[in-house]
């Protein structure tokens, strides 16, 4: 998987694990997710040479997930390349209640996160995939990716652990009126209601915020993802 959503027509592999929700099969779920893990990324020219086969992908799918990937898709399309990514960057670079890496959420920069972000690594390779040191393990669009087309089972279950801190996400790119927010509004689709449960984490993590002990993790990368253990790089 060095290549990103190299074929997102069709998931690489069987979407077993991934529950039927509000009307998607498993193999939508999937799509759905790998179509948002692209376009979670750095906007540059690699993205917009995929924007003509992520349009075809997406158009394939249910309202739910569809539309709001549609609109996403639309504001890139009639966008500058400049402008998109001067937003991203803005965005998830300089706004710390916009960060994509979901144990932030849970851990702060403590040395918690630390091993939050090992469980992720471990969960890939045991799974039989090995992020290498591109990016880190707990950037949503890695866990998106992940889920679509490596353990979807798995995926699944760091996806609902981490509910929560996608909710928040959502919540904050709405209050930036990111355009970026159409994106999330598509992962949610794939992930079912938000239970009381997870409304109430959400709420109680949005009132604390973060733990902000200090403990110099090394700076947040990006990039294309997982690679297939024994598979050419």
């Amino acid at each position: 998987m060095r290549e990103r959503g190299k074929n997102l027509t069709a998931p690489p592999r069987p979407a077993r694990g991934s529950a039927a929700v509000a009307g998607l099969t498993a193999e939508q779920i999937a799509l759905a997710r790998l179509a948002a893990s692209w376009l979670l990324w750095y906007p540059d020219e690699t993205l917009v040479a995929r924007l003509p086969e992520i349009d075809r992908a997406v158009a394939t799918l249910p309202s739910g997930p569809r539309e709001p990937l549609a609109q996403f898709l639309a504001h890139l399309d009639g966008t500058p390349l400049v402008d998109v990514q001067r937003h991203y960057v803005s965005i998830f670079d300089m706004k710390r209640k916009a960060c994509p890496y979901l144990s932030y959420w849970t851990d702060g920069d403590t040395r918690n996160r630390g091993v939050a972000i090992l469980r992720f690594k471990q969960a890939y390779l045991e799974s039989g995939f090995d992020l290498g040191d591109e990016e880190l393990a707990d950037h949503l669009a890695v866990v998106l990716e992940f889920a679509a087309v490596g353990d979807p089972l798995t995926g699944e279950a760091l996806l609902a652990e981490h509910a929560a801190p996608i909710g928040l996400l959502r919540e904050a790119l709405a209050g930036l009126d990111s355009v970026y927010v159409h994106v999330l509004d598509a992962v949610l689709a794939t992930m079912g209601e938000i239970t009381p449960e997870v409304a109430a984490r959400m709420v109680e993590l949005a009132g604390s915020g973060p733990p902000v002990e200090q403990v110099g993790l090394e700076p947040f990368g990006r990039g294309p993802v997982l690679v297939e253990l024994g598979a050419r790089r």
